[in-house]
């Protein structure tokens, strides 16, 4: 087995071909792979001579509280029928992590296909995303909706800009890359937006998938905006579409409670349960992120009228699946960290201060606010004396994280 880059000469009907296996490439679709991985950094696992694994991911920033951290995240990890169950995603995904970080990437994230496998990277779960399906004539939205722009896969560059300009909250990652691949998969896909910048720029939009055109569900794949007046007009937009369409699908857009919009909506649910248009509302967490360089993300984070300092004992899986003489082997070790208005963790161990011991994965999930020292506690991804856990505990209040962008 030997783990490379990707080449595009040599691998790309390789490629082509476990992705087929997997579901992801369907007919006459190729061109959008391949504009993906030009995109991308890419790396495969070959088997007698063959691509049989290939990962990818693509370069951004994450916000963190007010700041942008260098950020990768892996857009794809995909084995051949021929290769499952020989660790080749674990070692090329490790392999590819350690390049985006010799690139800078300070934090690394994914979308899991479920709860346990990347956990063996280090990867930590990050908070719970909202889904709503609803009827649009439901939205409580007084704004009357201007006509707008139609969007296609053409105008994928403006979208881009309008995404990347949007307003963003803690957890929120913008990419550089401008394929936007979602906007070419399917031929009824279809935006909706303004262009109201003194430039002509795109300043809120929404990209939809609709699964049956004519009557719904309708599933808005992201939406973007720059202020609350922006919103509630995409909002009007939207329930514009109600005398034809049944039923809408969308992410909760951060900082909102998007159920407030809703007209009855307990009721409505009730009264649809099992039909195809069942309004309902759900929870799943299914992004991943990861920690790569310790000190520089504590430095990020700032807790005005905290001041704490305790050791850590970290422990990182990724190291085991990395070479001896790889540049970057994880961040596995011992440090003294400090919380407070100004943060940040030093190698070593003060006999003086409580010790917390915990794996990447966890320490990833309280330094982003997706869970409390105490609740990862409980779950055992992390010990500590109990006092320590209380501080932890009123130390580190921070927003829900929200990618608030697939990938």
């Amino acid at each position: 087995m030997e783990y490379r880059e990707y080449d595009h000469s040599r691998d790309r009907e390789a490629v082509h071909r476990i992705w087929r296996e997997i579901g992801w490439l369907g007919k006459d679709k190729a061109e959008i792979m391949d504009a993906i991985l030009e995109s991308s950094r890419a790396m495969v696992a070959e088997v007698n001579g063959e691509a049989e694994c290939l990962v990818n991911s693509a370069a951004g920033v994450m916000r963190y509280l007010d700041a942008d951290l260098p950020f990768a995240g892996c857009n794809g990890a995909a084995t051949s029928r021929v290769a499952r169950k020989q660790g080749l995603a674990k070692r090329a995904l490790a392999r590819l992590v350690a390049a985006d970080v010799a690139d800078g990437a300070l934090v690394v994230g994914l979308g899991m296909f479920d709860q346990g496998f990347y956990d063996q990277l280090g990867y930590g779960t990050s908070g719970y995303e909202h889904v709503l399906r609803f009827d649009p004539a439901a939205l409580n939205v007084d704004v009357r909706a201007r006509p707008p722009r139609r969007l296609t896969a053409d105008d994928r560059d403006l979208m881009h800009a309008s995404r990347l300009a949007r307003l963003r909250a803690h957890g929120g990652v913008n990419f550089h890359s401008t394929v936007l691949s979602e906007t070419r998969w399917g031929e009824t896909h279809f935006g909706l937006g303004y262009c109201d910048g003194s430039d002509g720029a795109l300043t809120h939009h929404f990209w939809c998938r609709p699964e049956n055109v004519e009557s719904g569900p309708y599933k808005i794949e992201w939406i973007a905006y720059q202020s609350r007046e922006q919103f509630f007009e995409l909002m009007a937009l939207i329930k514009s579409l109600a005398d034809q369409v049944m039923l809408v699908e969308m992410r909760e857009p951060p900082l909102l409670q998007l159920q407030d919009l809703i007209d009855r909506p307990f009721r409505r649910q009730r009264v649809t349960g099992r039909s195809r248009f069942q309004a309902r509302i759900e929870a799943n967490a299914y992004f991943q992120m990861r920690i790569c360089d310790l000190p520089r993300c504590l430095a990020y984070t700032r807790l005005p009228g905290v001041d704490l300092r305790f050791n850590l004992r970290l422990s990182d899986p990724i190291e085991r699946l990395l070479d001896e003489d790889a540049p970057w082997r994880g961040v596995a070790g011992e440090y003294v960290v400090a919380l407070g208005e100004s943060s940040g963790a030093e190698p070593g161990r003060d006999p003086g201060l409580p010790t917390l011991n915990a794996g990447v994965n966890a320490f990833t999930r309280l330094w982003l606010g997706a869970r409390t020292a105490s609740g990862l506690a409980m779950t055992g991804q992390l010990s500590g004396v109990r006092s320590l856990l209380d501080k932890l505990d009123s130390a580190v209040r921070l927003p829900e994280p929200q990618p608030d962008w697939d990938f």
